[in-house]
């Protein structure tokens, strides 16, 4: 399972980790000041958090609510970590992953979830690799166990190589080469990152994967999933000491065997130039439009204007915001519009605009209906009330992001994977509900600039491929 986008921190705090969310949830919104989150917004989960002697990072998070537990181990290495022209080995080796170790069968720790009847998976980003299990507490110990285990003794054998490398070109004939929008985000990509290797898709370019060997895998495993270059995260119906003591006895036990060092990656120069993307393609049925403008991320940025973007985001995005609002309802210009932020990455992210025409309607008025909007923002700013109310979505958005047993795991695990504490990510609705509208206009006029975006445009157009020449 491979990720490119992360979600908006309006639904799972300051984590941003499953896939990209142009749109809150409606929610009831209140007139108190954005600067007072009430007690129960400040309340929280229980974590216990420790190191084990070998570096890898625990943490406990307790709910009991139900007899269910959710087991993940995280890897700061995903896509972004990739050596130059090995595109794709990180989602590569998540695959290869499930083949087995020297002590257990090829499928076989797969077999044993499904037994009991639990759920797993395995997902990629740029940023991160992260191994999950939702199982009954009881076989957490067996959980805990088998993934110590593939932690340092996976077994790659040739055949599996091969016949895997097929699945994972597969899996991206289907999900980007044969999916125009899909082709669109990669391209755009591209072309918004001009050094960083946030501009290579996460599942690799198709020439690279196809290329990818057993020696690719195995230098990236030893070189990244080793104790000290991982965070357990435990969630649900468990007793903190226990999990301890099964940490020490399962994860615990494992050597270092790498020193993975500073995650140190190339950076973006400043943009000097507005860039487009036009493509036409014979599959399209509806044309549409997107933006995106280089940004700081939560990790990146200097004084706060990570939590500026993302109010900024509610304001112009969710359901009843400005973007949809004015191109939708008011303009009746397009049937869908919106914008989002992407505040989860380790370095540089982007903040994006996305729409698409009514009947009727061309693509370059929904593009100028959007650029007058960016325009009038960026001229008259936003109100104090609108602040207040994004504001006081997002975070009872995070609050409610509780309720769930593996969203609570994945903020931690996400949010902990691209260097934030848990006092962070505690904190992170009071930091969200004292953001200003002078510090959400200043971020505004600061990154909605034209020379910092890349313009994407999709269309109904012939297949070139059986164009014949001359």
């Amino acid at each position: 399972m491979m990720m490119r986008h992360a979600t908006p921190a309006r639904l799972l705090t300051a984590c941003l980790l499953l896939g990209t969310a142009f749109s809150a949830p409606s929610f009831a919104e209140t007139t108190k000041p954005a600067t007072q989150a009430s007690a129960s917004e400040k309340a929280g989960p229980q974590v216990t958090a420790f190191t084990l002697d070998n570096g890898m990072k625990v943490v406990i998070i307790p709910d009991r609510r139900a007899p269910v537990v959710t087991h993940m181990v995280w890897y700061k290495a995903g896509a972004a970590d990739e050596p130059p022209g090995v595109s794709g080995i990180a989602h590569y080796l998540e695959h290869l992953m499930f083949k087995g170790t020297k002590t257990v069968e090829s499928g076989e720790f797969s077999a044993k979830v499904a037994e009991i009847g639990g759920q797993e998976n395995a997902f990629t980003s740029q940023d991160y690799t992260a191994y999950f299990q939702r199982v009954t507490p009881e076989v957490l110990p067996e959980m805990m166990r088998l993934e110590a285990d593939r932690m340092e003794n996976l077994v790659l054998e040739q055949a599996k190589i091969l016949a895997e490398r097929d699945v994972v070109i597969e899996e991206r004939n289907a999900r980007t080469e044969n999916n125009p929008g899909s082709l669109l985000r990669e391209a755009m990509a591209a072309t918004l990152y001009k050094n960083h290797p946030y501009g290579i898709p996460v599942i690799g370019w198709a020439h690279e994967v196809d290329a990818l060997t057993k020696d690719d895998a195995i230098a990236f495993y030893d070189k990244f999933y080793t104790p000290n270059n991982a965070i357990l995260v435990v969630a649900g119906d468990v007793e903190p000491d226990a999990v301890k003591a099964l940490a020490e006895e399962t994860y615990g036990k494992v050597k270092r065997r790498a020193e993975p060092g500073v995650r140190k990656r190339p950076t973006e120069p400043e943009p000097r130039a507005a860039r487009r993307v036009d493509m036409a393609d014979h599959r399209v049925r509806t044309p549409s439009f997107q933006r995106l403008y280089l940004t700081p991320s939560y990790n990146t940025d200097e004084n706060g204007e990570a939590e500026a973007l993302e109010v900024l985001s509610e304001i112009l995005g969710s359901s009843t915001g400005r973007i949809y609002r004015s191109l939708v309802i008011d303009q009746k210009v397009a049937v869908s519009a919106g914008a989002w932020y992407q505040g989860g990455s380790l370095d540089s992210t982007e903040f994006g605009f996305f729409a698409s025409p009514a009947q009727g309607k061309t693509l370059a008025e929904v593009e100028a209906a959007t650029n007058a909007e960016i325009e009038k923002l960026v001229k008259d700013g936003v109100t104090s009330e609108e602040v207040t109310r994004a504001s006081s979505r997002l975070v009872r958005s995070a609050v409610f992001s509780q309720d769930s047993q593996s969203s609570l795991g994945r903020i931690y695990g996400g949010s902990l994977s691209l260097g934030a504490t848990i006092e962070d990510i505690e904190q992170w609705p009071e930091r969200i509900s004292a953001v200003t509208p002078e510090a959400v206009n200043k971020a505004a006029r600061t990154y909605l600039k034209m020379r910092r975006s890349v313009t994407g445009t999709l269309v109904p157009g012939p297949n070139l491929d059986t164009q014949k020449e001359g």
